[in-house]
């Protein structure tokens, strides 16, 4: 028995040294698995919402062609106003060789171009409308039928819904017909007032389609010019110009005198055309019409048969709201966006109008001022917890 004592107080002194080894532990160390804190909220970038001037884009491409001489014609009988040339003159692409007293005939113009448009727009809307209208129809015929199979609906029910069916596909088919045969009417009063206003500027300027020496001039001041003769004639110097075709919707949109943006990739260059002319009879092949663009003197290094990128800019929308166009998310029929309200993301559904050069013109749903996401967005859900950052972050 007096041997088991100085064992039991070893153990006891072991104890003893762990105990207090434990206690003098220092714990401000942080432990080894402690993790690094992380901002709450889906990180975005937002831009502040603003209006702006937006214009849709229709690119086509074309080629580089060259000219050797051009006459001048204006398809009526007008009164000069004002002379700004001679003969002998060298005049550029594009500049204005005298003033005809077209005011009337400008107008006849616009007021047919409005007319155009309107027509088609109208035959666009009854056609979708009739479309959905006879798919309805349609599918009213197919359920009924698929009742009859069970017992739940009669023969005469049937046949009274094939025939509203086939009343709204003659309706359909007798109202388009009309507004076609209106488009056409519109389209020819077009071509017919745009042949008289080749070669003439939405100011009644009559301009010169190419570069060079202008060899004769019938133009005289609050004289006459005639439809039987040119107006002028200017001997090229080899001055290059694009040729594009466009659709016919594209025609009534585009006016001699406007500026395009134009790419000539192959060898780099990028720069600003104005058009010069646009035919108003159709090729018989491709029904497509040719719009000449003219080429500014000093952009050097392009060759005839080059391809070229033209991008028109048509139904301008001014002091409207615009935002980049990745910023617009779409599900089903629906388009949306998310703005930022504190550290909440918010949906907002939006109404689009004209798109071109990465922006979207938005018509409804957002206003200037608000902060929109513009990356990121396609995390959010609304209410979700944002934190901006910028793109350095």
């Amino acid at each position: 028995m007096t041997h088991q004592k100085p064992i039991v107080s070893l153990l006891l002194a072991g104890l003893l040294t762990l105990s207090l080894t434990a206690c003098g532990k220092d714990d401000s160390q942080p432990s080894p698995d402690a993790g690094t804190s992380v901002p709450a909220g889906t990180a975005v970038q937002v831009e502040t919402v603003t209006s702006d001037t937006i214009s849709s884009e229709n690119k086509v491409s074309g080629k580089v062609t060259s000219d050797l001489d051009a006459s001048v014609f204006v398809a009526t009988s007008a009164k000069c106003t004002a002379v700004y040339v001679e003969v002998g003159d060298t005049v550029r692409a594009g500049q204005a060789l005298c003033t005809l007293d077209l005011a009337s005939t400008l107008s006849s113009y616009e007021a047919a171009n409005i007319g155009y448009t309107s027509a088609v727009q109208s035959y666009q809307d009854q056609a979708a409308l009739f479309d959905k209208q006879i798919a309805l129809y349609e599918k009213n015929v197919n359920d009924l039928k698929a009742l009859q199979e069970i017992g739940a609906a009669s023969q005469s029910e049937i046949d009274a819904a094939e025939l509203t069916l086939m009343s709204a596909q003659v309706t359909r088919d007798s109202t388009l017909s009309q507004l076609e045969a209106g488009i056409q009417s519109a389209k020819a009063s077009v071509e017919q007032l745009a042949t008289a206003l080749e070669n003439v500027d939405a100011r009644g300027n009559v301009i010169a389609p190419i570069s060079g020496v202008l060899l004769s001039l019938s133009a005289e001041k609050d004289g006459f010019v005639s439809s039987a003769m040119p107006v002028a004639v200017i001997d090229g110097v080899d001055q290059l110009k694009i040729a594009v075709t466009v659709s016919e919707a594209l025609v009534p949109k585009l006016s001699i005198g406007d500026s395009v943006d134009v790419t000539v990739s192959s060898v780099g260059a990028s720069f600003t055309g104005t058009i010069r002319a646009v035919d108003r009879t159709a090729n018989a092949q491709t029904k497509l019409y040719t719009v000449t663009v003219t080429i500014p003197s000093e952009v050097d290094g392009l060759l005839s048969g080059m391809f070229a990128d033209v991008t028109f800019h048509t139904d301008t929308s001014a002091d409207t709201i615009v935002i980049p166009a990745q910023a617009v998310l779409t599900s089903g029929g629906t388009q949306y966006v998310y703005v930022v309200e504190g550290d909440t993301a918010r949906y907002v559904e939006v109404t689009t109008g004209l798109t071109g050069n990465g922006v979207t013109e938005i018509t409804s749903g957002l206003e200037a001022g608000q902060q929109l996401v513009t990356v990121g967005q396609a995390y959010l859900s609304d209410g979700a917890p944002v934190r901006i950052v910028t793109g350095e972050d």
